[in-house]
């Protein structure tokens, strides 16, 4: 079992002061680390903010009291967490955490991107008077949350404005659906994965000399897919082609979903809910590199229903898209907090110490339409900085 990565951590705080902690995330824990902090230093009642990771990453543990190094499969489980299945952690993850929180009297505990592991245990968290934060409340929750075509089909039973998709797990299904549905302006996607990893537009191929919008279908050139990676474009014999011929779909399978590319704005919700019901939330979208930040009833109107079919829990973020006809439509729930979600603090509402300061017992219940009232429209853009990193001899 690791140790804690500081072994004097526990010297600056006492046993009787409650603690919060946040475990390894996505992308989003170190500035939410930072917004505790601030709403620790404006607290009347003191608290102790703790982080964890399975590696060493200095730029998030610099604004922790305490930190852990969480236990992991092996040295080459990656950010991807590709873990070797015949190798296991000499404690499991979860297990490690709730011993390390109850002695560091713990009463908020944020899983992050592992959030299925804890919730599984539950039951030995409450025991321990610790409110567990896994964005759901169930595994089977979290399970659909995660299979997109699953989650659509229960949005449909919830009557639920949402993304059509049809499943296919090998080419021969690709290729009837398409023929089924290749009329339309259409993207593929898989049914599992984060940060639009798989995602591709379908099109045609744009032929030399025709000009372009000559036909109503999307042409792609061929080589645009390549150097464009961004733009997430592909012709769709192309991506047949590189389907059908994966050495890596081959190996291990993986199932997709074939779906209308929706042409309308999309949205990205931050929520902080409990038990099904949306005490804060902030909306925003993007054009270019610009993020604007603010509160769209039209698109709430789709979210609130959302977050109580799923009994969503915790801090989690949205997805939407309107369609052609200006209908905003889900695409997605993740069970986790965004790697935006650091944007709210330029809104005058900073949806972390919202939800931190209620579950600590620090303010009241939020309530929607007050949280809704104090948020200023505004427009962001994000900035890279560079932090140095030490030498870790453990790793």
């Amino acid at each position: 079992m690791k140790t804690p990565a500081n072994d004097n951590d526990h010297k600056t705080s006492t046993a009787a002061s409650p603690a919060v902690w946040l475990a390894e995330g996505q992308s989003s824990q170190r500035d939410m680390l930072a917004s505790l902090q601030t709403l620790k230093n404006h607290a009347d009642t003191s608290f102790n903010i703790i982080a964890s990771h399975r590696h060493n990453r200095p730029e998030i543990f610099e604004f922790a009291d305490s930190i852990y190094r969480e236990p992991s499969a092996s040295a080459t489980e990656n950010d991807e967490q590709v873990v070797l299945e015949s190798i296991e952690p000499l404690m499991p993850r979860w297990q490690f955490v709730l011993e390390q929180a109850q002695k560091s009297n713990v009463k908020v505990l944020l899983t992050g991107r592992n959030g299925i592991d804890y919730e599984a245990h539950r039951e030995a968290f409450d025991a321990a008077g610790i409110r567990l934060l896994t964005g759901a409340t169930s595994v089977a929750a979290l399970e659909v949350i995660d299979d997109k075509f699953a989650f659509m089909q229960q949005c449909h039973e919830h009557d639920i404005p949402v993304a059509e998709a049809w499943r296919f797990d090998n080419v021969s299904e690709l290729e009837a659906l398409l023929a089924t549905y290749g009329h339309q302006p259409l993207c593929v996607k898989p049914v599992t994965g984060i940060f639009a990893q798989g995602f591709w537009r379908l099109g045609k191929v744009k032929e030399m000399g025709r000009e372009a919008g000559t036909e109503t279908d999307e042409q792609y050139d061929s080589f645009e897919h390549l150097y464009f990676t961004e733009e997430k474009k592909i012709n769709t014999a192309q991506f047949i082609n590189a389907y059908a011929n994966s050495v890596m779909v081959q190996e291990r399978p993986i199932p997709m979903l074939l779906m209308p590319y929706l042409s309308g704005q999309e949205y990205s919700i931050d929520v902080v809910c409990e038990y099904g019901e949306v005490l804060a939330a902030v909306t925003r979208y993007k054009t270019g590199k610009i993020q604007h930040i603010g509160y769209e009833q039209a698109v709430m109107d789709v979210v609130i229903p959302l977050i109580k079919a799923f009994g969503c829990d915790g801090i989690v973020s949205v997805q939407t898209k309107a369609d052609d006809d200006g209908q905003h439509r889900v695409l997605e729930i993740n069970s986790r907090p965004s790697g935006g979600i650091d944007y709210t603090t330029h809104s005058g509402v900073d949806l972390t110490q919202v939800g931190f300061a209620y579950w600590l017992g620090l303010t009241d219940k939020p309530i929607l339409a007050d949280i809704a009232q104090r948020i200023t429209p505004c427009q962001v853009r994000s900035i890279m900085i560079g932090v140095k990193v030490e030498e870790d001899i453990t790793e």
